[in-house]
């Protein structure tokens, strides 16, 4: 089945839960990144965090391009998970800790993450591994969150290595087992990566693609 429908619901949670332990929405530093998501004011070179709420897109967004692109055939989920909505990364308590949920910020970010997953699965070929894709982290960041592309299952997976513990048999399953994390926004100070950098992605993918990507020989 689709993960939409969790997510949806995570989503009206997760808004529900800042609402009842802040009476405020959430916010998040955009590092001057414009979003349908922000509410109130928004000046680009300020350096301080928006409030923002999901914003369902009218047109979903697709990974056809990502798929042609390799040759390969995309598990469905992943245009439910990432297409639908533009938000930031999702704050969540599980029964493996706390992580976060990726979601793209606005269109450009959208572009990234294409770009970031065709890296992570050009390096999968590389490795010799089964093809996965990430939707979030775990754990101040040292592990990503991936779905393996022939079953749709969700796994903990250190950059450059096989995954090596199976978390869920699909993506709905998963994110039914999330609480979302009342949390202040943080700043993350990681170093630019050209092409890489993006704020709405998550800033603490930044520094697990330098660990993947620096194996490369």
């Amino acid at each position: 089945m689709s993960c939409l429908p969790a997510l949806d619901d995570f989503l009206q949670n997760y808004l529900q839960a800042y609402r009842e332990r802040l009476d405020e929405y959430p916010r998040y530093y955009p590092l001057g990144e414009a979003s349908v998501c922000i509410r109130g004011d928004f000046e680009p070179e300020a350096n301080v965090a928006v409030f923002w709420t999901p914003v369902r897109r009218e047109v979903p967004g697709r990974f056809d391009n990502v798929a042609g692109a390799l040759g390969l055939t995309l598990w469905p989920d992943i245009n439910d998970f990432y297409g639908h909505f533009f938000a930031a990364s999702l704050l969540f308590d599980s029964p493996w800790g706390e992580g976060e949920l990726l979601q793209p910020w606005n269109d450009k970010d959208f572009d990234y993450l294409q770009q970031n997953i065709i890296g992570h699965l050009m390096m999968k070929q590389k490795l010799k591994q089964a093809p996965t894709w990430f939707v979030g982290v775990l754990n101040e960041g040292d592990k990503m969150l991936t779905v393996d592309n022939a079953d749709g299952s969700v796994w903990l997976e250190i950059p450059g290595e096989a995954p090596s513990e199976r978390l869920a048999p699909s993506l709905e399953a998963f994110i039914g087992q999330l609480s979302a994390r009342v949390a202040p926004p943080s700043l993350h100070q990681e170093p630019e990566m050209p092409a890489l950098a993006h704020p709405g992605i998550g800033q603490r993918l930044q520094a697990m693609w330098q660990h993947l990507f620096g194996k490369r020989g």
